[in-house]
């Protein structure tokens, strides 16, 4: 809705008045210059205020500001020129005619700023150039047309010259200002077009007085009228909508293209009124403005010209400064035609490939190429042709093979383009590519080979896998996994780099005993892959499995001086209907840790069940994990007893796991916990809870002891001896009180870094035994070395006591020899009463077992604690 204090409302009424009295002026018929005074002045005042409002609403803009200011002067300059032309119309250049060229000019200044166009001093010289043809051609144009015939009736030529000069210099500038306006981006562009409207209707105007006046009758009412319309037009613009961008590109090259339009027009023109009949005397003002047409459409050939010779010479710098380029850079640069004939080449043809440049200049380039690849240069080089509807733009790169003049092929690289100066020729650029090819296929080889081997690695053996079973028609495919048993201690022993020689010498051994159609990889580590294509017979993968085991065990490795004995433990799995490769690979692995677990050196092939029990463990390793966080886990104590007295010396901790109301027994779940490493904060919480419990005892005044079992992983843990420590300090139980267990094999596996830390708990004043003592082979050789105070009999010897002669000699012996060190005998497992008989009867002092007390809870410690400190 429009309110009527809207100024769009009275400019939009002007307008209507304005076309309304327009029309009302053709019909009356009334004085020309009268009512072109009035009409004007009106229009112009109006347009002046109009403006002026706008300069102010947009004067955040200045273009828009400042142009509406210089337009609105203009028209007021241009009505008082109008105003002046009734009262000076006997005068040939008068003060109104002035003023109407000043208002003109100064308008045409308004359109530019409103355009807010600016442009070098190279281009501005164009435009001006180009504006002066246009209003010389249309001068031409209307000369043959009407004012040939004004000025035959005219009787003062100098007074047609005058009196024409002023309409002249307004359409001289009319087309000086319309190009700017019209290829306009600034949102003031549609101010500008207005502005142009009302320049062009003042133009018209001006000449239309001068005609009528050299003719001596009144202007007629028309023409008159064009100027007030437009300027109540210009007046409405800017209270208007606002337009949108100017023309694109379409308008810049119609204006681009205008002046030479209108100077052919002109030209044509002329040439028929020359050929249409005799002419009188050629007249020196109309002969003078051709001339200057020509002379100036001579100089722009000019200008054209040298422009066009200096870039041709830019474009010769810069081929030539790409020439040398490219031959810096070790390429060769060639023209040739689309034949493939060589017309020029560079000299670095010479360093690059041998050949001197006149050997090939004027042969072909498809002698030196690979047979292979000239197929598909020369379509690639008909595609380039000089055929323009079907060539293909830009460059071309070609990737070939090229002979050099001592007979290799090189791989090259090459672009060609069209040359620039000679459409028929092509500039070629080439670049030996050996050096990269080379790296490409050594970084090829290393991302699929192991470095230290020289075998295909994990990635090449797991993609050739998947590539074999997708291509598989029939017959059995295995996988076979082999792990060097030991390998480890070569690392620790004599280093990595002689281990990663050892790994290279089983390397060259494995790949002895593989066929040639198996594929033989290093999975990593000490672990190698073999994938064997069987042909539906099974036992040629099993063959070719201990084929490899007696490979690695059947002499020694020479490493670092020394021999080294290895075995290997294998793995073989087989494939199955619509098994994936990932499966196969994991199943074959399976099989190899099972081969390890029974004590290597031997071939085991998957089954099912192996599957299941590594599923089994992982299960059970995430419910350990889950137990120690919910403290499922209890502790039960075994008495140990004097087995003089009967009485209670010490309690031995043993873990249990109740897992909901499922008892799990402690040989199904420590060995996994031992695995993954759970058994060290495992071991923590039983040592915690444990000395907790026996320092509240002792508290009591009983004056009993804690034993402990130790594993390997808890003994090897970065803070072992400082959890110990900290255990006995937060429990207020005595260093001598507790008894740490550790067996035969513990001493010897690692047995440096063991007795350095089980030293260090001796020196905390805790107590070692041995566990299971007999049953290992070094132990009389660590007691001289680790100052132990007890030592368990294995339950295996005590079992046998009464029934076999050897085991009852054997325990005969080991009680003797402990008394003999001064250390404490414990027996273990005593489940009969003559076995308990026996072992006082041999001097040992100390025992545990069902017959003497079972395991009882910390509760069932109390219960005997109060009612006797026996059992």
């Amino acid at each position: 809705m429009i309110r009527w204090r809207d100024p769009r409302v009275p400019l939009t009424a002007a307008v209507a008045v304005g076309v309304v009295a327009f029309a009302a002026a053709l019909l009356t018929g009334g004085s020309g210059l009268l009512t072109g005074a009035v009409a004007g002045g009106l229009a112009a005042l109006l347009a002046a205020a109009s403006l002026l409002g706008a300069s102010v609403k947009s004067a955040a803009h200045r273009p828009t500001a400042l142009g509406a200011r210089w337009m609105g002067g203009g028209a007021v300059i241009w009505a008082a020129g109008v105003a002046l032309r009734p009262f000076a119309d006997s005068v040939v250049v008068s003060f109104a005619d002035l003023f109407m060229l000043l208002g003109t000019v100064v308008t045409a200044g308004g359109a530019l700023i409103a355009a807010d166009r600016r442009f070098p001093a190279g281009v501005a010289l164009r435009h001006i150039t180009d504006s002066y043809l246009c209003a010389a051609s249309l001068f031409l144009i209307g000369w043959v047309v009407t004012l040939r015939h004004v000025y035959a009736e005219t009787a003062d030529p100098p007074a047609f010259t005058l009196i024409m000069l002023p309409p002249m210099i307004a359409l001289l500038v009319t087309c000086a200002v319309i190009p700017s306006v019209l290829t306009s981006k600034a949102p003031s562009w549609l101010l500008g077009l207005a502005g142009v409207g009302a320049l062009a209707t003042m133009t018209v105007a001006g000449l239309a007085a001068a005609v009528a006046r050299l003719d001596g009758v009144d202007p007629q009412v028309w023409s008159v009228m064009l100027t007030p319309v437009a300027l109540l037009l210009l007046a409405a613009v800017p209270w208007g909508p606002r337009g949108g961008e100017a023309g694109g590109r379409a308008v810049g090259d119609v204006i681009a293209i205008m002046p030479l339009a209108l100077v052919a027009a002109a030209a044509c023109t002329l040439l028929a009124h020359l050929t249409s009949g005799p002419q009188g005397a050629p007249v020196v003002g109309v002969v003078a403005v051709a001339v200057s047409v020509v002379l100036l459409l001579l100089m722009r050939l000019f200008v054209v010209s040298a422009a066009n010779v200096r870039l041709r010479g830019l474009v010769k710098r810069g081929e030539r400064q790409l020439r040398e380029l490219a031959e810096s850079t070790g390429d060769v640069v060639l023209l040739c035609d689309y034949e493939g004939v060589v017309h020029e080449i560079g000299t670095g043809v010479e360093a690059t490939y041998g050949y001197r440049p006149e050997e090939l200049v004027g042969g072909s380039i498809f002698d030196y190429i690979h047979p292979e690849d000239v197929p598909g240069i020369q379509l690639a080089l008909r595609a380039m042709g000089l055929d323009e509807d079907t060539a293909t733009p830009g460059a071309c790169l070609i990737a070939c093979r090229v002979r050099a003049s001592d007979g290799t092929w090189r791989p090259t690289e090459s672009v060609a383009t069209r040359h620039v100066g000679r459409d028929e020729l092509m500039l070629v650029t080439t670049r030996d590519i050996s050096d990269e090819e080379a790296l490409r296929n050594q970084v090829a080889h290393l991302t699929f080979h192991d470095g230290v081997t020289g075998l295909p690695n994990r990635a090449y053996f797991e993609e050739r896998t998947r590539e074999v079973l997708s291509g598989r028609t029939s017959g059995h495919v295995a996988v076979i996994f082999l792990d060097l048993d030991g390998f480890t201690s070569v690392n620790d022993s004599v280093g990595h780099a002689s281990g990663d020689y050892l790994l290279g010498q089983a390397a060259r051994r494995l790949r002895g005993a593989v066929r040639a159609d198996d594929t033989l990889a290093r999975w990593g580590g000490d672990e190698f892959a073999v994938l064997v294509e069987t042909g539906g017979d099974a036992q040629v993968a099993v063959d070719l499995a201990e084929r490899l085991v007696r490979a690695v065990s059947q002499e020694p490795f020479r490493v670092a001086d020394r021999d080294v004995a290895l075995t290997a433990s294998v793995g073989v799995a087989f494939t199955e209907d619509d098994l994936p490769a990932a499966d196969l690979i994991r199943n074959a692995d399976v099989a190899m840790a099972r081969s390890k677990e029974l004590g290597g050196r031997r071939v085991e092939v998957f089954a099912a069940q192996m599957h299941a029990d590594v599923v089994r463990r992982l299960e059970l390793a995430a419910d350990l994990q889950r137990a120690l966080i919910e403290q499922q886990f209890a502790i039960e104590y075994q008495p140990v007893v004097d087995l003089a007295t009967s009485r209670v010396t010490a309690v031995e901790a043993l873990v249990r796991w109740w897992r909901g109301s499922v008892f799990v027994p402690p040989e199904q779940f420590l060995g996994p916990a031992e695995d993954t490493g759970l058994i060290v904060p495992l071991s923590e919480w039983i040592l915690r809870e444990a000395c907790r419990e026996v320092a509240a005892w002792r508290a009591s005044s009983w004056d009993i002891g804690l034993s402990l079992n130790l594993s390997a992983r808890q003994i090897t843990a970065p803070r072992f001896v400082e959890t110990v420590r900290e255990a006995l300090e937060e429990s207020g139980l005595p260093a001598s009180a507790l008894t740490l267990e550790v067996i035969e094999e513990m001493l010897v596996e690692d047995a440096e870094e063991t007795i350095k830390r089980l030293s260090e708990l001796r020196a905390l004043g805790v107590r070692l035994a041995i566990d299971d003592f007999g049953t290992g082979y070094a132990s009389l050789a660590f007691l001289r070395q680790l100052p132990v105070d007890m030592i368990k009999i294995d339950p295996s010897f005590v079992s046998g006591l009464g029934k076999d002669d050897t085991l009852t000699l054997l325990t005969r012996t080991i009680v003797r020899l402990g008394h003999d060190l001064g250390l404490i005998v414990v027996a273990e497992g005593i489940e009969r009463p003559e076995q308990l008989e026996l072992l006082k009867r041999m001097g040992c002092t100390r025992g545990q077992g069902f017959l003497v007390a079972r395991p009882m809870a910390a509760r069932g410690v109390d219960s005997l604690m109060r009612t006797s400190l026996t059992v």
